[in-house]
């Protein structure tokens, strides 16, 4: 039996989802609170060590340097996390865009205008935020970009702990306004970061993403042959100029995200089924332990609400993420024909809103290339970062609790399955099938209850009875 759907003229903001879509949501969801929460293993490790004895040790972990120095890659450590395993994590981010471009809530433009509207807006507003707290008190434009990201692996953890009965329409608005801000963090690294060109590296790398394009054209199969053809276009993009990560995205932009007919998965969906728990489980959390890492004391502590470079950083994640995306929201949804779910309210958008303002992997990358050169700096940057992510996740914490038991009561009925066919009755309450199923289904309860008593009240066997 077919899975019934929302009509598209009839879908609300933050309605149910379409039943492939929310299976597809559900899956990401599960891959990225476990990288989430090894993520946050990572973080609090790299804490940790810079802040014990042997602290200078972590130091000397960082700079350590490896790498074909012929080849233009001698790289420290933190150089090679950044620069390396944050490409593969772009690739995944690849791949979801692409995905969501063409099979999900982004193939629609109506659909799309308000999550788009809602990251540019939750981008928009941080960089605002810091270039006002900087303007005013004398400090640095460069780390303008800081805390324009989010960070949905760690968003997703705090998520699985604090909200494990948020409704699967909030859960999918968190992501996808993920991926479109993934989107313009690449562009504002593309863009912003990007000096010194060399322009025969560039169209190397070029010329070898279209060799990449043209085999995934003629299907051709084999990861020996993607695998070194990858290796060369990253090490090609990294030389030319251009930040490395962005040839992660290109390569996964490439791939096929839509079925075709017999076809379980589509070859995007493969890729991405392998490579997510690579980028999830050592990548990202690698990343953390050699970033992450900054001496902490009660004086660096009250710098950062002091100085206007690391207090612009705080007040964009905190303030700035969430009334910029809440506004954002709020004025594409006043403006346009979308309409909130009834069964939601305004503040269920804010409380989201603040969760985004975790901003720690793209954010400390953004930080290193913002100030790179300054050491003190960017250590600084790095506890703004920290600091302002954490206050975020308190915010949310306390403003989804409030709203806990209505979740509890959305969610309760959104997983219904009386009938248990394996489809939430709530898909199927326009189907006549399923009335008629659940009037036979409720027809032998009441049958098997009215046996239940009429062997209740039957005089008992004389065998049965006392002498």
């Amino acid at each position: 039996m077919p899975t019934p759907e929302p009509a598209p003229g009839d879908r609300k903001f933050l309605g149910l989802l379409p039943l492939p879509e929310r299976r597809i949501v559900a899956d990401a969801l599960r891959a990225e609170t476990v990288g989430g929460v090894l993520l946050l293993v990572a973080a609090v490790a790299a804490l940790v060590w810079a802040n014990t004895p042997i602290g200078d040790s972590y130091t000397s972990v960082q700079n350590f340097h490896l790498g074909p120095a012929a080849l233009g890659l001698d790289l420290s450590l933190q150089h090679w996390a950044a620069d390396g395993l944050l490409a593969v994590f772009f690739f995944v981010a690849g791949i979801e865009l692409k995905r969501e471009l063409v099979a999900g809530e982004l193939r629609d433009p109506k659909a799309a205008a308000l999550p788009v509207i809602a990251a540019l807006c939750g981008m928009a507003a941080p960089a605002l935020v810091y270039a006002l707290t900087n303007a005013l008190g004398g400090g640095s434009m460069d780390g303008w970009a800081v805390p324009t990201a989010t960070d949905i692996a760690f968003a997703l953890a705090v998520l699985a702990v604090i909200g494990t009965s948020l409704p699967s329409a909030l859960r999918a608005f968190l992501l996808t306004l993920a991926v479109v801000d993934d989107l313009f963090a690449i562009l504002i690294i593309a863009v912003f970061f990007t000096s010194d060109l060399n322009f025969a590296a560039l169209g190397g790398a070029v010329a070898c993403l279209a060799v990449f394009w043209l085999l995934l054209r003629k299907e051709i199969r084999g990861w020996y042959v993607y695998v070194p053809l990858a290796l060369v276009i990253w090490g090609l993009m990294y030389n030319s100029g251009v930040h490395a990560t962005i040839a992660g995205v290109a390569m996964g932009l490439m791939l096929r995200c839509t079925r075709r007919e017999g076809e379980e998965h589509s070859p995007g969906e493969h890729v991405e089924h392998l490579v997510r728990p690579l980028s999830a489980a050592l990548a990202v959390p690698l990343f953390a332990l050699l970033s992450a890492g900054v001496a902490v004391t009660g004086k660096s502590l009250g710098d950062v609400f002091t100085q206007p470079v690391t207090l612009g950083v705080v007040l964009g994640l905190v303030v700035g993420k969430s009334v910029g995306i809440f506004g954002g929201t709020w004025l594409a949804a006043r403006f346009t024909s979308a309409q909130l779910n009834r069964d939601l309210a305004w503040a269920d958008v804010f409380a989201v809103s603040s969760l985004a303002g975790i901003g720690f992997t793209v954010s400390l990358l953004i930080g290193e290339l913002a100030f790179e050169g300054d050491a003190a700096q960017t250590a600084e940057v790095k506890a703004a970062v920290l600091i302002g992510s954490l206050i975020a996740a308190v915010c949310a914490t306390v403003l989804l609790k409030l709203r806990v038991r209505k979740y509890e009561a959305l969610l309760a009925d959104e997983e219904r399955d009386e009938d248990e066919d394996g489809i939430p009755d709530v898909y199927e309450e326009d189907n006549p099938e399923y009335h008629l199923r659940m009037a036979a289904i409720h027809e032998k309860k009441a049958a098997e209850h009215r046996e239940k008593a009429r062997l209740a009240g039957a005089p008992r066997d004389d065998a049965d009875r006392p002498a």
